[in-house]
């Protein structure tokens, strides 16, 4: 068998829990391959609301396999607290959780180093989510940091001690308080007691076992493909590889064992934080476009930017994940519009017009061409079927799939599992 891949094609907050939600019962296991707590993946069904951080989106499904894969930084207390969350819905997740051994761990002092590193920038603030996760990566790519087979060492405690002082010279040189550590350090040492009771794991033989055997594998990513390390806006970018190639490095998994890959966008674009947004509203519709999209962080709260759908980036992010199946989100949030816009090119200062994205979008203006698409402009909560859907709804898509050269597969209309239309 071949594992299917599921990630988002724009800035993250696509709506990637929903469709792994959605999807699961068709898979044997779903596996998380980067990312961190600052991550946050809604789930909405039987009227209650679910946020996941860390745990894979397919933990509310009976006895499937959930694995956090060697590419993710884990935050052993974020991971309890999300643990303790689930015992009141009767998760198994003694027999359905596991955790790769090869896993990176947050300690305290990397969620003080990421608020340093953060106010010494000043007003050149990337807008980080302050969870620790870039110092983290810092540390495993500079090969100090602990993974999770770690704990199970007996001097875990002496490693741990190490990687502090290193950590307290660099915060001492930002003249940083950390009066907090102790506070923090029971907390997460407490978190390691608990830690030590869950199914650790060699994932990547799991994995690979799983889909030798003839199982269904689906690989779940974090955030989006504009935040990849390397081909997202850099440096206004997370610090891990969100694209389909990081799902091989985070779960072990050659190339060619990749099967089909799920782009999830949404009908519009939102970001968080700083970094370019060639789309962006500031007027009267992205309000609107907030308010009708609940548009605030899973993990932070904080207000998303938002702006009409961006087609360029959407090529890009398209190409470089080799996507197969289109999944669009949150239709529903455009039925307020009588008109609703499509970014088809970029016009640069010079006046040339372009559609690709250009190196230097950080520094230079980008003025989005638009196409203007009627909107349905009507209510879409009892649409059960893609042939209820509006005229113009239908059309919009028609256009997104000629533009973009791949089908359209699902429509998301609603937050609920049954507000997801195949097509």
């Amino acid at each position: 068998m071949k594992m299917d891949v599921l990630l988002g094609l724009q800035w993250g907050d696509e709506g990637k829990g929903k469709v792994v939600d959605f999807l699961a019962p068709k898979y044997d296991m779903v596996a998380r391959f980067q990312g961190g707590p600052n991550a946050g993946h809604t789930l909405e069904f039987d009227g209650i609301k679910h946020v996941l951080h860390q745990i894979p989106s397919g933990i509310f499904r009976g006895n499937l396999k959930n694995v956090i894969g060697n590419g993710v930084v884990l935050d052993p207390v974020v991971l309890r607290k999300e643990i303790e969350g689930l015992k009141k819905f009767n998760i198994a997740y003694q027999q359905n959780l596991f955790i790769s051994k090869k896993a990176t761990i947050i300690i305290p002092t990397h969620k003080l180093l990421d608020a340093a590193y953060e106010k010494s920038k000043g007003d050149k603030k990337i807008g980080s989510t302050l969870k620790g996760i870039g110092p983290t990566y810092q540390d495993k790519i500079g090969r100090v940091a602990l993974r999770v087979g770690d704990i199970l060492s007996s001097d875990f405690q002496d490693k741990y001690n190490a990687l502090v002082e290193k950590h307290k010279n660099t915060l001492g040189f930002y003249n940083y308080d950390i009066s907090e550590l102790p506070q923090l350090e029971t907390a997460f040492f407490e978190a390691i007691d608990f830690f030590r009771t869950l199914n650790l794991i060699n994932s990547e033989y799991e994995v690979n076992t799983e889909l030798s055997s003839g199982k269904q594998v689906l690989a779940e990513g974090a955030q989006g493909s504009l935040l990849d390390i390397d081909f997202g806006s850099y440096p206004f970018v997370t610090s891990s590889s969100t694209m389909t190639a990081g799902a091989c490095t985070g779960l072990g998994v050659s190339p060619s064992r990749i099967g089909e890959v799920f782009g999830i966008f949404k009908a519009y674009c939102t970001r968080v934080g700083s970094g370019p947004f060639p789309t962006e509203l500031f007027d009267e519709d992205g309000d609107r476009m907030r308010k009708e999209g609940n548009e605030f962080g899973s993990t932070t709260g904080r207000p998303r930017r938002c702006g009409w759908i961006d087609l360029p980036a959407l090529k890009y992010s398209i190409m470089i994940n080799g996507v197969t199946q289109l999944f669009m989100m949150k239709a529903d949030v455009l039925n307020i519009f009588e008109e609703i816009k499509v970014c088809t090119h970029y016009k640069l200062e010079d006046g040339t017009v372009i559609d690709q994205l250009p190196f230097e979008i950080n520094d230079v203006k980008v003025e989005p061409i638009y196409k203007v698409c009627k909107g349905w402009n009507k209510d879409l909560s009892d649409v059960t079927s893609y042939d209820g859907f509006p005229q113009e709804l239908k059309e919009y898509v028609v256009l997104l799939e000629e533009e973009l050269n791949v089908p359209i597969k699902m429509v998301s209309v609603g937050p609920d599992r049954e507000q997801t239309i195949m097509k």
